[in-house]
């Protein structure tokens, strides 16, 4: 009797444990999916749209981008936490319409600025707005 109690005892607890993992992983899509929702709703564009965007126009080569691989740059500011930052290469308000002026046209907004025009348009840049704060 003691061995079944063990067992059943051990059994609830590793479905207890799968429960929560499966919550918690649950949970982070949720999460995940929600802050892609947000960032959609912002910007107007598409996260899903943006990394071969992110890897056409060299953003990869300058900036560390996160969820993109091998964009790891160095030349160009992390874009780690865009959503949470105050401004945008520190002249800019950090709003979306902001971000995506930004993208398309840097030195409009700072002339001694290292980044570039790349040619990426406004609906492209949309898209970029979206990931970047959708990460």
């Amino acid at each position: 009797m003691q061995a079944f109690t063990r067992r059943t005892c051990l059994a609830g607890i590793a479905i207890l444990v799968a429960a929560a993992a499966a919550g918690f992983a649950s949970s982070s899509l949720h999460s995940k999916r929600t802050r892609h929702d947000v960032a959609t709703a912002m910007t107007g564009g598409d996260a899903d749209l943006a990394p071969p965007i992110l890897r056409k126009y060299g953003c990869t080569g300058c900036h560390t981008i996160p969820g993109i691989p091998g964009a790891d740059g160095k030349v160009g500011g992390s874009l780690n936490a865009i959503k949470q930052r105050v401004y945008i290469a520190g002249v800019l308000n950090n709003t979306s319409d902001n971000l995506t002026r930004w993208i398309v046209t840097p030195p409009a907004f700072s002339p001694r600025t290292a980044m570039p025009v790349t040619g990426i348009n406004e609906e492209q840049a949309r898209h970029v707005a979206a990931y970047l704060y959708a990460h």
